[in-house]
């Protein structure tokens, strides 16, 4: 959130309102943007290689929300834990598969088995959402499964239930496969426990076993249950009753019978076992969406991706009995569930603060300028795993997640992500398909089924050695990482041009505004809006040398334009061709719309933004230049690839990414829009283009 959402609010009355009913009164003002800094791009970029697809699948009822018509919802990928091989796949629709030589096979279908009730056609995440192996399978057979019921076409009780109206139950079985070994599922099943819900969203969400619990460890054989609040508002405050399940992280032995039901075990070290009024069952609580948590092999901590209500997508460290807050806090920050202006939600924590476990990693939603306060912003943390298998070394102590909507996918240093610390930097990964091609995952995922084009659906899983798989319920596909490589790191030749800041070799657009002296290119004077398409007002454009096809352009900027001035800039152009055909790097002290801070391209018509930094709606890279210092930029264009990328004062990561293969050639230049500064040690180094 930004100065636009506070504009808005304002615009609406909504502040007024709140002021004069009396929302609770803090000490400090709300936040409208609590993570102010962009995702850091990294040089570092995964290749990824198909390794299986799944058929089309349909939801029951047929939906009405277009986020549910994809082509398969598919939810994770796993390893059979048996040395088989077997890959295991949940299709929230309702099919189980299991995936060998990269070919899935249809292993149970879940839905058909508690058909008529069950159900997936409304909320994200009902349905079939996943399964968890027994680390016995091999000799006992038994798997867990979660699904969905309709509360109105079953006779069950649930367990337990939230408050209202009941709508849905999440259910978590037991099977137990004859043959662990054969290719598809008979055996038996048996009701594990049901929990009732009175919304459609923030179900049971993942269940899993702690793989890095050994036989004889306390931990062995224990079943993780992530269950939501159920989606029933902001002002639900169960998550911090611990007389529920709901919004809590729950433990069970599945294999005990010491529970109320008898139909599972409470393992005796949860934290709350014995205490009155608390279930047993409960490992850690105060959970709006606890989407999908993982174990780091090598240190056994347990991360877990949150899914924000109103700012904040968030990973946490989880331990036995840690509050993390939900919904007092929303991340590392109070939320004022009770306040009646939707804008203002999020307050600074308190001097006296304590009792609550905050995010080791997190990002926010940026909305765009506008936003009512209460919509969806189109952002949710897929959470993910620390990578550490053999085949790509170069992820290795990395915690790879992403955002499971547009499909960016991220990494922290898992070293970096420590309770009670500065949250981790969160770094965004370039992509490349198998050919070595720079893509997102927009790409890779389309064409898709019906519904949000944009809409990835992103989600992560691992095989038994650690290797790490990235999945899009949009086409139903999943890739296997095979590899990393660098963005932007072929060559781009030797040839180099002279005297690059020799007065007689720019041609300005207008001569009268620019000054050549002591070794500097001037632009002293802000330059005016042409006829013809929207590009930049003014510039200069050096003559000297080649035309150049590959070629990296490095120089020390100053921005001369008073820092006062927000929308300050300067602009590198490259792949010049005409004064209505070009490339160029907009440098920027703001971020925050579309214009400003990218890569962008001017190809006849008024310029277009093509950096893979701008979030589609309110924010770019992290400002290039915020002072009037000098400072070194450097562009580098890959035309045969389309890769290009900015760089700024020597950082071995860019800035600013981009694919475009528009121009394969062109001259450089320097320049700004409105603005005034100057360039000096300008070096320019390429291939001639043919």
């Amino acid at each position: 959130m930004r100065r636009s959402l506070a504009t808005a609010c304002l615009t609406a009355g909504t502040l007024a309102l709140s002021l004069l009913v009396g929302s609770p009164a803090h000490a400090a003002d709300p936040i409208y943007d609590p993570v102010p800094t962009a995702q850091v791009q990294s040089r570092l970029g995964l290749v990824l290689s198909e390794y299986t697809s799944f058929p089309k699948s349909e939801p029951t009822p047929a939906p009405t929300d277009g986020r549910l018509m994809r082509q398969a919802r598919i939810n994770t990928i796993m390893e059979v834990p048996d040395g088989s091989g077997r890959r295991a796949v949940p299709d929230l629709n309702g099919k189980l598969y299991f995936v060998e030589g990269g070919v899935p096979h249809v292993y149970l279908d879940v839905a058909g088995t508690f058909a008529p009730q069950f159900f997936s056609g409304r909320g994200l995440g009902q349905g079939f959402g996943y399964v968890a192996f027994h680390p016995d399978f091999k000799r006992n057979g038994k798997f867990y499964t979660i699904h969905t019921e309709q509360a109105s076409l079953t006779t069950e009780v649930p367990d337990w239930q939230q408050a209202g109206t009941i709508l849905f139950h999440g259910v978590i079985n037991e099977w137990t496969a004859g043959d662990p070994a054969a290719a598809t599922f008979e055996g038996t099943r048996r009701e594990v426990l049901r929990i009732g819900f009175a919304g459609q969203v923030h179900g049971i969400q993942e269940i899993n076993f702690n793989p890095t619990a050994r036989r004889g460890d306390a931990d062995y054989g224990n079943l993780y249950l992530a269950v939501g609040d159920g989606g029933t508002g902001v002002r639900n405050t169960e998550p911090q009753n611990l007389a529920l399940p709901h919004g809590k992280l729950l433990r069970i032995d599945p294999l005990g019978t010491n529970a109320a039901s008898g139909a599972y075990g409470i393992p005796p070290s949860n934290p709350f076992v014995g205490q009155a009024g608390k279930l047993g069952e409960i490992f850690s609580y105060g959970y709006r969406d606890p989407h999908r948590f993982s174990w780091d092999r090598a240190t056994g901590r347990m991360y877990l991706g949150h899914i924000g209500e109103h700012a904040i997508e968030a990973i946490y460290e989880v331990r036995a009995g840690d509050n993390m807050g939900w919904s007092e806090r929303e991340g590392a920050f109070v939320f004022d569930k009770a306040s009646t202006n939707p804008c203002d939600k999020i307050f600074p924590l308190p001097a006296d603060d304590a009792g609550y476990t905050y995010p080791v990693a997190a990002y926010d939603h940026d909305p765009a300028p506008g936003w009512n306060c209460t919509s969806d912003v189109g952002v949710a943390v897929a959470g993910g795993f620390v990578y550490r298998g053999r085949d790509v070394p170069a992820l290795r102590g990395k915690y790879v997640f992403g955002d499971l909507v547009d499909g960016r996918v991220l990494y922290t240093e898992a070293s970096e992500m420590r309770r009670g610390r500065t949250p981790a930097t969160i770094h965004r990964l370039a992509l490349f398909n198998a050919a070595g091609e720079s893509v997102r995952m927009q790409d890779l995922s389309a064409p898709g089924a019906p519904g949000d084009p944009n809409r990835v659906d992103l989600r992560f899983g691992t095989d038994a050695q650690g290797e790490l798989y990235i999945l899009a319920k949009a086409n139903g596909k999943i890739w296997k990482v095979t590899g990393t490589r660098e963005f932007a790191s072929g060559a781009v030749g030797n040839t180099s041009v002279r005297d690059t800041m020799r007065p007689t070799n720019w041609a300005p657009v207008t001569p009268s505004k620019w000054q050549f002296r002591n070794g500097q290119v001037i632009l002293a004077e802000a330059g005016e809006a042409r006829p013809g398409p929207r590009r930049p007002f003014e510039y200069a454009v050096l003559t000297a040398g080649p035309v150049f096809g590959a070629v990296e352009v490095t120089g020390e900027v100053r921005l001369d334009t008073p820092v006062e001035v927000t929308n300050r800039d300067v602009i590198i152009v490259f792949g010049y061709r005409s004064d209505t055909e070009f490339y160029y790097a907009h440098v920027s002290t703001d971020n925050t719309i579309l214009p400003h801070n990218g890569i962008f391209k001017v190809n006849n018509a008024d310029r277009e933004r093509i950096d893979y930094q701008w979030n589609g709606r309110s924010l770019g890279a992290n400002p290039a230049i915020v002072d009037a210092k000098w400072h070194t930029v450097r562009v580098k264009h890959l035309p045969a690839t389309g890769e290009i990328a900015v760089y700024v004062d020597g950082a071995r990561d860019p800035l600013m990414t981009a694919k475009d293969t528009t121009f394969t050639s062109g001259r450089v230049g320097f320049g700004s829009f409105d603005n005034i500064g100057r360039l000096r040690d300008l070096r320019v180094t390429g291939t001639p283009a043919t």
